[in-house]
């Protein structure tokens, strides 16, 4: 059996209050975020905790739903050639959001993994739901509150939040 589910991220300003989700269906679904982050970090995060979730069921194919070529095009293509020059990227500059694709890398191992893009914003039931989830929980983050965590993976232990590092503010010119 394959297990499907889609992923999302969201930013309330680039960097500011965001938010993660995934869903399976109504009943099995996850949420979080952080105060500062990125929406990179945010679609990355949702991923992680997918995979971290549905650990148990490891045997299991898992089909991700992703609207971010970014997350895709990360751990399907890119990701090798980061680990051969030591994270670094073809112009020889550090990759950004290092710590969770070096978790995302891990989660992935030994995992039989396929990823899909979806049109964002276009009507995709399951990925309209994430970017619900997500946004409710970066909207959360900027009243100052706890978003919903959601009810998780069914039989899975509740999972921890993995912690990023602030959000550089865009620089300014005076």
């Amino acid at each position: 059996m394959t297990i499907t589910a889609a992923a999302d991220g969201s930013a309330l300003g680039n960097p500011g209050p965001a938010g993660w989700a995934w869903v399976i269906d109504g009943d099995q679904w996850r949420a979080g975020g952080w105060p500062r982050a990125t929406n990179n970090q945010g679609e990355l995060m949702a991923v992680l905790d997918l995979l971290n979730a549905t650990a148990e069921r490891s045997g299991e194919a898992l089909h991700v739903l992703c609207d971010s070529q970014y997350v895709i095009n990360s751990v399907t293509q890119w990701m090798p050639g980061w680990k051969r020059r030591g994270w670094r990227k073809a112009d020889g500059k550090p990759v950004l959001n290092r710590e969770l694709l070096e978790q995302l890398d891990a989660a992935l191992t030994g995992r039989s993994v396929s990823f899909e893009w979806v049109k964002g914003h276009a009507g995709h039931a399951l990925n309209e739901a994430a970017d619900q989830h997500a946004r409710a929980a970066a909207t959360a983050f900027q009243a100052g509150k706890q978003p919903d965590h959601g009810p998780g993976f069914a039989g899975a232990a509740p999972i921890r939040e993995v912690d990023v590092a602030p959000a550089e503010a865009p620089p300014t010119l005076f």
